[in-house]
């Protein structure tokens, strides 16, 4: 009987131990738990983070590379890397600049230059003489009056008219060529003075 008190003593001190070793062992337990968790999120984050940059430079690569494509690297539209576009016209010139008008028109029967056209050749060839890498050809063109040779004729003088202003005016010889349809590409078909004035012509397309 005397020692019962002490034995009764001794279990309490080891269920209190074994409560405290316990609590400790959950207490790291969930440590460990939350401090996983916290990196498993840091990992998300950061895959998110890497995926949404990856995104955004693709983007910017592809709006990079479409202007280029598509744009201006010079302040005239490069379009087909020579100032032009696919069918021979310079592009970023407003509507009023001459350099929007590519058709120089002529009178009935004459390769004589009119003043407004003076005006347009003149504004093509400070721009080609100000940009040494630009080529152009000059079509000549005629209605549908006369025979077919005396019409190639007379757009080839026509052609070489603008040509020989623009070489006065400063572009290299080698920057133009001309060439003749003739009546064989109209631009506007019928009889009457107003179609056949939409035909004597020459064009001025950039590039060969």
């Amino acid at each position: 009987m005397g020692d019962t008190k002490p034995r009764h003593t001794e279990n309490t001190a080891m269920k209190k131990l074994l409560s405290i070793v316990l609590v400790l062992t959950m207490s790291i337990f969930v440590a460990a738990c939350a401090g996983r968790s916290v990196q498993e999120g840091v990992a998300v984050e950061d895959r998110n983070n890497t995926g949404e940059s990856g995104s955004g430079s693709g983007s910017g690569s592809d709006s990079s590379t479409s202007g280029l494509n598509s744009g201006d690297a010079t302040g005239t539209g490069l379009g087909s890397g020579d100032g032009t576009n696919n069918n021979g016209s310079l592009t970023g010139v407003g509507e009023d600049d001459p350099l929007s008008k590519r058709t120089i028109y002529f009178e009935y029967d004459s390769s004589t230059l009119t003043a407004e056209s003076r005006a347009v050749v003149e504004a093509h060839a400070a721009f080609v003489a100000a940009n040494p890498g630009l080529s152009l050809t000059l079509e000549g063109h005629a209605d549908e009056r006369g025979t077919r040779e005396y019409n190639l004729a007379l757009g080839e003088s026509r052609a070489k008219s603008v040509e020989r202003l623009m070489q006065a005016l400063g572009v290299q010889s080698v920057a133009t060529q001309t060439i003749s349809y003739g009546e064989e590409r109209p631009v506007s078909l019928g009889e009457g003075e107003e179609t056949w004035s939409l035909n004597r012509r020459v064009e001025i397309l950039y590039g060969n």
